[in-house]
């Protein structure tokens, strides 16, 4: 599975951007994706998921609220849209797939991920 990141940039705090997961799934019925970021010096951590049906999002509690996962299911994108932007936002934002219907914010759930786009949040 390919994926590719797009829409990174920056923007003031308070301000809003959509990031884009462009995949080469086929069966996307039987997959879910995940959204996940890292920050210079830590860790990469879960933003947000969606599972197979595209019904079912998850989202950790610093997002909860003002991020949106949705899917473009003809086009094979998953955007991740975040708004109130703040400075614990800015950090490379990746993609995964996990072969797996159901969501998870576990990196170990995943088995193929994009190269990241970049976020950053300056005034």
């Amino acid at each position: 599975v390919q994926l590719a990141e797009s829409g990174g940039g920056s923007v003031q705090p308070g301000g809003a951007l959509r990031v884009s997961c462009s995949h080469s799934i086929f069966t996307a019925d039987s997959y879910s994706i995940g959204w996940f970021r890292q920050a210079p010096g830590k860790r990469r951590e879960a933003v947000s998921c969606l599972d197979s049906s595209g019904h079912r999002p998850i989202y950790v509690e610093a997002v909860e609220g003002r991020f949106t996962i949705s899917r473009d299911h003809a086009n094979n994108i998953v955007y991740l849209t975040m708004n109130s932007l703040n400075t614990e936002a800015p950090g490379m934002y990746s993609c995964a797939a996990g072969s797996y219907p159901f969501c998870s914010v576990h990196t170990s759930e995943y088995d193929d991920w994009g190269q990241g786009t970049q976020v950053t949040v300056s005034s």
